[in-house]
């Protein structure tokens, strides 16, 4: 079982400060250490680095608006349950979306692989942590079974709710007409790294940019971790960016390939290019969802002050009394054949999805009630939505939460 923090999913980020030669661009704030004479790194934080300050002005919770909007698509709520199989089954997708949010199901998971995947979600539960991962590995070689994408998404259009589903950036081009096909809403591409410009010598890589346009389907793409990649993406139409990688309770990118990007700061990032990618193309509003890195409410609420307009959440809602983990968690990338860059690990299970969304709370931990707690600190600062929340104060705090 992996070692993650339960607050986060992220390691430290913090530099020393001894022998450091730091270089600050007064125009950008940008801060750049010397790690040897051959190469400079940017200072980046993550979200547990950061807080929020409260204004003079103060709101009653119950005052404030949690809506969203993505496209033509509306949501009481600014929650994504991620595309990860012990987060999002039909039912649980159609539950989040009987409470106002949005379920995402993993069109290459468990539900497209196999008619009735109930056992096999047991038995990844179950299965001794020394050989999860190899289990996983021979779970997954199924193959993906278009009808199956079918038949899953027209159970969740049959209860009347938002359909979307993901896919990864190398199996769009194979399923994406089986997808639209069948219905589908909104559209996610998901993957550790998507960026718009991916070369191959092997094969024709996806054209983001045709492939958007010709599809008559929002689309949301991710992850992007700076603010140069966002902007790419942003230029291809998509309706969303997913902001983050490497960060989340069940990824081990960071020890597997050395990749990581502090969630704060990449949200920030990615914020700005939003702003200027409005100016450039006369208005066009892309939406900036935060991806991973929040295991409890403190940390979801920093993200939309940070300048995210809704979040897509994994540990969260695995840990609900619904969740098709049964109290484990692991992700896509638990599941590749040669170098599975995840874990499964043992989130528990603390309550109902609707408790853990909208309360109560009986723990002062942050796992409960994450509704409440973006409206509490909405309240705090005096903000009465959540764009006008993203221009909030906040500080760098001299101390690791722990």
């Amino acid at each position: 079982m992996g070692r993650y923090s339960e607050r986060t999913g992220e390691g430290p980020t913090r530099m020393p400060a001894a022998k450091s030669q730091c270089r600050i661009s007064l125009g950008s704030m940008s801060q750049e250490i010397e790690i040897g004479l051959g190469k400079k790194a940017r200072l980046a934080y993550a979200l547990d680095d950061v807080a929020i300050v409260p204004s003079r002005r103060t709101r009653d919770p119950q005052d404030v608006s949690t809506s969203w909007q993505v496209d033509a698509y509306e949501f009481d709520i600014p929650v994504i349950a991620a595309p990860m199989d012990s987060v999002t089954s039909p039912a649980t997708a159609i539950a989040m979306g009987k409470l106002g949010g949005l379920g995402v199901l993993d069109l290459e998971g468990l539900w497209t692989r196999y008619e009735d995947p109930q056992p096999l979600l047991g038995e990844i539960a179950a299965l001794d942590s020394a050989h999860a991962i190899e289990r996983i590995q021979q779970i997954y070689a199924e193959p993906v079974k278009p009808e199956l994408i079918t038949q899953r998404l027209h159970e969740i259009r049959d209860a009347g709710v938002t359909v979307a589903g993901a896919l990864s950036p190398q199996r769009t081009q194979q399923f994406y007409s089986t997808v639209v096909d069948a219905g589908v809403d909104l559209f996610v591409i998901r993957g550790t790294a998507v960026s718009a410009e991916h070369v191959s010598q092997t094969h024709e890589p996806l054209n983001l940019k045709k492939f958007i346009y010709d599809l008559d389907v929002p689309v949301i793409v991710g992850g992007a971790a700076n603010y140069t990649a966002a902007l790419h993406l942003m230029r291809t139409g998509a309706a969303g960016v997913l902001v983050g990688f490497g960060g989340t309770a069940v990824s081990s990118t960071r020890t597997t390939i050395g990749v990581q990007a502090p969630l704060a700061t990449a949200i920030s990032d990615v914020a700005e290019a939003r702003r200027d990618y409005m100016d450039e193309s006369g208005g066009r509003y892309v939406q900036v969802i935060a991806d991973g890195g929040m295991g409890d409410s403190g940390n979801f609420v920093k993200a939309f002050a940070l300048g995210a307009d809704a979040v897509m959440l994994g540990t969260p809602l695995a840990r609900a009394a619904e969740a098709p983990g049964k109290g484990m968690h692991w992700g896509a990338e638990a599941r590749h054949q040669t170098l599975p860059r995840g874990y499964r690990v043992n989130v528990g299970t603390v309550a109902p999805l609707e408790q853990i969304l909208f309360g109560p709370s009986h723990q002062a931990d942050g796992r409960v009630n994450f509704i409440g707690a973006l409206r509490r600190a909405m309240a705090s600062t005096g903000y009465v939505n959540v764009k006008d929340f993203q221009r909030c104060d906040m500080v760098v705090t001299p101390y690791a939460a722990h």
